[in-house]
């Protein structure tokens, strides 16, 4: 049995990896801003070991009360998932931008994952088998021209470069790390005609961090296993 934490666990690929990982058995502690609007997670947390957590990624404050209350726990698994979209992609292009939005949309997507994984590290290190996975999206990967949420993409792609360098510092630290693009998902960002749905992608996400090692860190998946281009 793990102990994993969630960043964004009220809704769609958060609330699946939540569901997931608590019908595992494992411990589970599901981060989302306000649990109190939370109902589908609430419920969860009645049926199994799921402990629900006020956190705002883009809050320093928020990400620092977190780490206390962990500051005694062993941490196996950090997944970050909480993400937003940059607003609407016509207000994300080459000609023009909604600034305060892209802001945003790095501190959340990009600084959000870093300072929880910072804050964490402790926790991570008392692990045997300590993992970070971040979900992406394929819009941060350079090797796709997809002139499509210019804002959104940029906070991507930052994400990923910063794991992947963060990856070699931290093997020798015994934390393992990746990056994961979840699909096209079912979900309020993804819309209704997505490919499939958020227990599908949260089902191959956990399949693939269970593969995460130190052999293999680094790395930039899809949520069937396969390998993604950066």
């Amino acid at each position: 049995m793990s102990t994993v934490v969630i960043t964004g666990s009220n809704r769609g690929i958060g609330l699946a990896l939540a569901t997931v990982y608590a019908e595992r058995g494992d411990t589970v502690y599901a981060c989302c801003r306000a649990p109190s609007k939370a109902v589908e997670l609430l419920a969860l947390a009645k049926k199994h070991a799921v402990t629900v957590v006020a956190l705002d990624v883009g809050d320093d404050k928020s990400v620092a009360t977190l780490a206390k209350r962990l500051e005694s726990s062993v941490v196996d698994t950090l997944i970050n998932n909480a993400g937003v979209s940059g607003g609407p992609p016509e207000e994300q292009t080459a000609t023009n931008m909604d600034f305060a939005a892209w802001a945003d949309a790095f501190n959340i997507n990009a600084l959000g994952p870093v300072r929880v994984m910072q804050a964490l590290l402790p926790a991570l290190k008392r692990s045997r088998s300590a993992k970070v996975m971040s979900v992406t999206s394929q819009l941060g990967a350079i090797s796709l021209d997809m002139a499509f949420a210019l804002g959104y993409s940029a906070s991507k792609a930052a994400l990923n470069k910063f794991m992947r360098l963060a990856a070699s510092e931290l093997k020798s630290h015994g934390v393992a790390v990746g990056v994961i693009h979840p699909g096209w998902v079912k979900t309020d960002m993804g819309g209704p005609g997505a490919s499939i749905t958020p227990s599908e992608s949260a089902a191959g996400i956990a399949n693939v961090i269970d593969q995460l090692s130190l052999q293999n860190t680094g790395g930039f998946w899809k949520w069937n296993g396969s390998r993604h281009d950066w």
